[in-house]
Formats: structure tokens, C-alpha cells, sequence
């Protein structure tokens, strides 16, 4: 079988037993959460909406303006590419003879054993669970951009992370998985579309008329790389790593999963929808606030923007609500983890006999995560590391291991190829890396515990 070209039909070896809604319960593979059964489209959306979040407002400064603008569209350009093609190879290998892989480590332990399965889901936990708090920390920022605007002053982050991380619990519970998302992605659309279009011509609007710009904001716009020779070198490759979280997060076999067959054209129509209107959109955004505010472009973008007031408390008020939706997208695979585990697989995940677990559950991880959200507000530099260290691989390295594993054999010049890959993004891994872990060492100092940011 060539998995990079047809998937078998589906049979009893590759069905999938599901307790949701949706999804009757089928021998086969085991799952708490609906196998099998979403369209492309619905997908396509999940994954336009969810990497086109309120991250993205802070894109024009992590990767831009360590980059300028010839490296900085350069590395755009090249990591969307790599990271497109990355991801429609793994699409690929979602069936390998006759078996279907709906999780990332069940898909390298097969292929290259145990510890390969612990590597990949420990890496994904790191990463998703950092993702997740990233979200709760970006939920209590909007709030408290509100908060200002409303009052001038506002309560401490901290109890603002805290009612963050309550709405995601509310609505981990009543949208328990990916599939259930649905009618939610719809809103999330309208809502993303409509945040996206109010701050671009917000921002082409100071970007046209930089005396519209407040009086402490710098009226002539410079693009110039800060720092030395060395520092200049570090802070690019940051940039480099953030501009790999803010096109893959790794778990290309969880959200696939989802899908009705066959899943792998299925899933490349949904990479296609991501890596032409997503990519527009946060592309778009970071481009074009680095454009208006060049090297002094704010770490939140909505910070910079003069435009009225109403504007901001609305910007702020949908990148909230919005964030709720999406961060579900990129937790899912742990509550999914979490739920197959616990949960009593011959009931309905909503039964008296699963509430309580569920509630139990979503409890536990929300408290962990808004608790550490709430210590470290300063996590952003811990991201890079881990995206970095275990980010670059899951996305990069992992695709061109299975390939060489399954395809070496018969396509030996592809074989090159793949083995060019890993090299290439082994060192960039180091690299980043070694950038990452820099950085923190250089703002150990300003390092706070709940500290009010």
C-alpha cells in the first residue's frame, strides 16, 4: 500500500469505538471521542479559526522585528512551506497496511517502538498543556484591555486569568470534544473574520496616518534589527520558533482522527484551507502591524492601535470569546487522552455515570493550567523553548522518519530528500534551542511571581 496515495476502505481493523454523540459505538479502535465522522469543512474551519486566534496579535513583534523584513518574510515564507508540505506528508500516513493511526505516538510507537511513543506524548503534552495556559494568559490580557478602557484601571491579571480559565472549564463541559464543535466554528468564523477586519483597517488606517498615532508613540516608523551581532543572531532564531508554533501544534493524527472517510484527501483539503485563508489571515495581521508600528510595535497589538475607543473594547471582547472556542482545539487531544482513561466507555460521555469524571477531570487540568498561568505570566519565553526543543521535530523531523521507515525501501531518491530534512531541522532545533535557553538566562531577572503584568 502507498500511503501517500490512497487509504484502504474502512473495515473492522479500522473503525473506532466512540461514547459521544454522533458516533455509535463500532469495534475496533479505541476512543472516547467521536472517530470518523466530521467533513472536511468542519475541520478546514477548526483549523482556519483556531491558529488564527488572539496569538496572532502578537505575532508582528515575536517574529518580525527580531527578523526585519527580508529575513522576516524570508523565514514566513519558507517555515509556511516546509510546514505545509510537513504536514501533508504526515496526512498521508494516517493508514499503513490496512491500520489506521488516530494519535501521534500510537503512529511512531509502532513504527519505532516504546520509547518513541513516550518521546512523541510527552512532547505533545509539554506542548499542548503550555498551549493551553499561553490561551488562559492571552484570555486575562483582552480582559484587562477592557477593563482599562472601561475604568482606567482594572483588577490584577491574576483574577482575571482565574475567570479565563473558569469560562474554558464551563465550556470543556458542555463541548466535550472536537466534533462537537460544530455549530461553535460558525461562530468562531464570524467571530475571527470580524476581530481580523476591524484591526487591519484599524492598523492600515495608522499605518497611512502615522500623526494619528498617540503623542508617546514614535511618529517616524523604523524598521532597524536591535542589539549586536550575537544578539541579533539569537533573537532571529526565537523568531524562527515562533513563527513554527504559529503554524503547527502537532497533533496533524488527533484532529484527523475526526474525520469521515477517506480521511486523507479529506485532510489535505482541510491543510489546503488552512495554508491559503488561515495563513492569510495571521500572516496578514503580522505583517501589517509590524508595517504601521515597525520596531516598536507592541507585544499586544491592540495596545498600539489609535483608532476609537469602542473599537478596542470590541477587538478585545471578541479575541476573548473567540479564545474560548479555540483553545478547545488544541486541549482536545489531552482531554481525549484523559477521557479514553477514565471515562466508562459503554456510557454516553454526558450519562450520570460519566459526569461526574468528566467534571472531575476538566477540573483537575484547568486549575493546574490557570494556576501556572497565573504564577508565570511571563511564560512566553518558556514557550519558545519547548517549541523549540520538541515543537520542531514533532513537525519537521517525526514526517521524514515515518517516510524513510515505510517508503525508504521503494523510493530511494525521496529517501535523500527526507534524510536532507532531518538533518536540516536537527540543527535548526539545536539552534533554536540554544536561543531559547538564552534568553530566559538573560530575563531571569525580571522574573516575577504573579506579577501584574
Amino acid at each position: 500500500m502507498n500511503p501517500l496515495k490512497m487509504e484502504p476502505e474502512p473495515n473492522g481493523n479500522i473503525e473506532a469505538l466512540s461514547i459521544t454523540p454522533g458516533g455509535a459505538p463500532k469495534d475496533g479502535l479505541v476512543s472516547a471521542h467521536t472517530i470518523d465522522h466530521d467533513s472536511w469543512r468542519q475541520v478546514g474551519l477548526l483549523l482556519v479559526t483556531g491558529y488564527s486566534c488572539g496569538y496572532i496579535l502578537s505575532f508582528s513583534n515575536l517574529m518580525l522585528v527580531p527578523l526585519g523584513w527580508f529575513w522576516g518574510i524570508t523565514s514566513l515564507i519558507m517555515v509556511a512551506v516546509f510546514t505545509a508540505y510537513s504536514s501533508w506528508l504526515l496526512a498521508g500516513f494516517h493508514f499503513i497496511n490496512g491500520q489506521r493511526f488516530i494519535r501521534y505516538r500510537d503512529l511512531m510507537g509502532s513504527l519505532f517502538g516504546k520509547e518513541m511513543f513516550y518521546l512523541t506524548w510527552v512532547s505533545q503534552i509539554l506542548i499542548l498543556l503550555l498551549t493551553n495556559m499561553g490561551f488562559i494568559l492571552l484570555g486575562g490580557k483582552a480582559l484587562k484591555e477592557i477593563s482599562l478602557e472601561f475604568c482606567g484601571s482594572t483588577l490584577r491579571l491574576q483574577y482575571l486569568i482565574i475567570i479565563t480559565g473558569v469560562a474554558y472549564f464551563v465550556f470543556s463541559i458542555l463541548v466535550p470534544t472536537i466534533s462537537s464543535m460544530g455549530k461553535w466554528l460558525i461562530v468562531s468564523s464570524v467571530l475571527t473574520f470580524a476581530y481580523i477586519t476591524i484591526l487591519l483597517v484599524l492598523v492600515i488606517m495608522d499605518g497611512l496616518e502615522p500623526t494619528r498615532l498617540e503623542p508617546n508613540k514614535r511618529l517616524i516608523i523604523g524598521y532597524e534589527i536591535r542589539g549586536t551581532g550575537a544578539s541579533k543572531i539569537f533573537n532571529g532564531l526565537c523568531a524562527i520558533s515562533a513563527i513554527v508554533t504559529c503554524n503547527a501544534a502537532g497533533i496533524i493524527p488527533e484532529i484527523q482522527s475526526t474525520l469521515r472517510m477517506p480521511a486523507v484527501e479529506n485532510m489535505r483539503k482541510a491543510l489546503h484551507l488552512q495554508f491559503s485563508v488561515g495563513l492569510a489571515f495571521y500572516y496578514g495581521v503580522s505583517v501589517a502591524g509590524y508595517w504601521a508600528y515597525g520596531s516598536s510595535v507592541s507585544a499586544y497589538l491592540p495596545e498600539d492601535l489609535s483608532g476609537p475607543r469602542w473599537a478596542k473594547i470590541l477587538i478585545n471582547s471578541i479575541v476573548f470569546i473567540q479564545s474560548i472556542i479555540s483553545q478547545h482545539v488544541f486541549i482536545a487531544p489531552v482531554h481525549e487522552a484523559l477521557d479514553t482513561k477514565f471515562l466508562k466507555l459503554d456510557k454516553g460521555i454526558h450519562s450520570r455515570e460519566n459526569i461526574k469524571r468528566l467534571v472531575s477531570l476538566r477540573a483537575a487540568l484547568f486549575t493546574v493550567n490557570t494556576l501556572v498561568a497565573a504564577a508565570l505570566p511571563f511564560m512566553g519565553d518558556f514557550v519558545n523553548l519547548i517549541g523549540s526543543f520538541l515543537l520542531i521535530p514533532l513537525t519537521f523531523v517525526f514526517p521524514s522518519m515515518i517516510f524513510i521507515k515505510v517508503k525508504g525501501k521503494t523510493a530511494k531518491m525521496a529517501k535523500v530528500w527526507h534524510w536532507a530534512i532531518i538533518v536540516l531541522f536537527v540543527l535548526l532545533t539545536v539552534a533554536t534551542t540554544i536561543a531559547a535557553v538564552r534568553l530566559i538566562v538573560n530575563n531571569i531577572a525580571k522574573y516575577y511571581l504573579f506579577a501584574d503584568t
